[in-house]
């Protein structure tokens, strides 16, 4: 996905990121059963796409046509 960051000006390929903490996740997991399950399952739907320079959420999708036309 190509996206336009209203943060820090970037433009290009966006990063997919997840919510939450793996160490958490995993610690979660040796100790209590459930609330690790809950947890994973919590990560696993809370993906969303960044900025990959200062990691803003709320980006603007672009095409890449677009894009390339600045350039």
């Amino acid at each position: 996905m190509y996206m336009n960051c209203p943060n820090c000006g970037y433009e290009g390929k966006a990063k997919r990121m997840i919510k939450g903490s793996f160490l958490l996740e995993i610690v979660l997991w040796l100790l209590f059963i459930i609330p690790g399950l809950i947890y994973s399952i919590w990560r696993s739907t809370s993906r969303y796409y960044a900025c990959p320079k200062c990691k803003y959420q709320f980006v603007v999708k672009v095409k890449k046509k677009e894009i390339a036309q600045k350039k």
